[in-house]
């Protein structure tokens, strides 16, 4: 696809929707940024309205509350799955592309080697469930889309880990944090300017892994951030998963494969470490 195309963001407001219109603008592209107070995805009728006269659909509105949406299950769907297909419906109907942002949770947690994105899917969570479900209703509404799986998302626009971990070093001596664990930090700029080089490069159309290089733990993204930040690191201390239950289970091993990427020809998105210096220094 080429420069200047006219994109609608869906869910614009949120960490991750705010770094892909700068990075989709920066790249000479003409945006139409709408978060929540501006679309409501589970409209249909919204939906199709607001994608007509797009070459370009990207999806970041989601119901991200992994443990709410074990009660709140309905609502998580009505979002995640009802609103994706709407979405999907209305790039269908306006000739445009759609990317689907999605997540690790589609997987069970329990391969000892990086998912690839062809893996069949074992959501143990209703997030999971209700992600995975609005995957399917991507592709049989809108087969010229990217399904793009991402996790452990930080970024300046929200909350998330690293800003949980910054906060809790001024307000703890030790923090306890689990070390079993194990996935790809992301920095929401770089999935940002990923989704933009996809788009750009015309990569074919399926399901791809937008996670960064490398892996660790949750104990050791917190580790990294103190010594990014000239503090102790042994302040932070390893524990278990089973020591702090979550209503919603989490994945023990979510690394996932890049595969997809480089088969495109889609250079993947570079070592955690690196960007989380960088966005540290922002």
């Amino acid at each position: 696809m080429s420069s200047g195309l006219r994109v609608l963001v869906a869910g614009a407001s949120g960490m991750l929707g705010v770094d892909v219109v700068a990075a989709l603008r920066a790249a000479g592209h003409v945006v139409t940024a709408m978060g929540r107070a501006d679309l409501d995805v589970t409209d249909p009728a919204e939906c199709i309205a607001a994608a007509a006269g797009h070459d370009l659909i990207v999806n970041c509105a989601a119901f991200t509350r992994v443990d709410d949406a074990e009660t709140e299950e309905a609502q998580a769907f009505r979002v995640n799955a009802v609103g994706a297909a709407n979405l999907a419906r209305g790039a269908a109907h306006a000739g445009a592309r759609l990317v689907q942002i999605s997540t690790d949770y589609v997987f069970d947690g329990t391969a000892t080697e990086p998912y690839a994105a062809e893996h069949p899917p074992a959501p143990r969570s209703a997030y999971g469930r209700t992600k995975l479900a609005g995957e399917w209703a991507v592709r049989a509404l809108c087969a010229d889309s990217w399904i793009v799986r991402t996790a452990w998302l930080y970024g300046a626009g929200g909350g998330n880990f690293v800003t949980t971990m910054l906060r809790l070093a001024g307000e703890q001596e030790t923090l306890d944090v689990v070390n079993d664990q194990w996935g790809q930090p992301t920095w929401t700029r770089d999935l940002a300017d990923l989704i933009v080089r996809m788009v750009d490069a015309d990569a074919p159309a399926g399901v791809y892994h937008g996670t960064s290089s490398g892996e660790t733990t949750w104990h050791g993204l917190a580790q990294a951030v103190f010594v990014e930040r000239g503090l102790d690191p042994e302040r932070v201390r390893p524990t278990t998963t089973a020591a702090f239950p979550r209503p919603a289970p989490r994945p023990a091993r979510s690394v996932l494969s890049h595969q997809s990427l480089e088969d495109a020809g889609v250079a993947p998105i570079r070592d955690w470490r690196a960007a989380l210096a960088e966005q540290l220094q922002c």
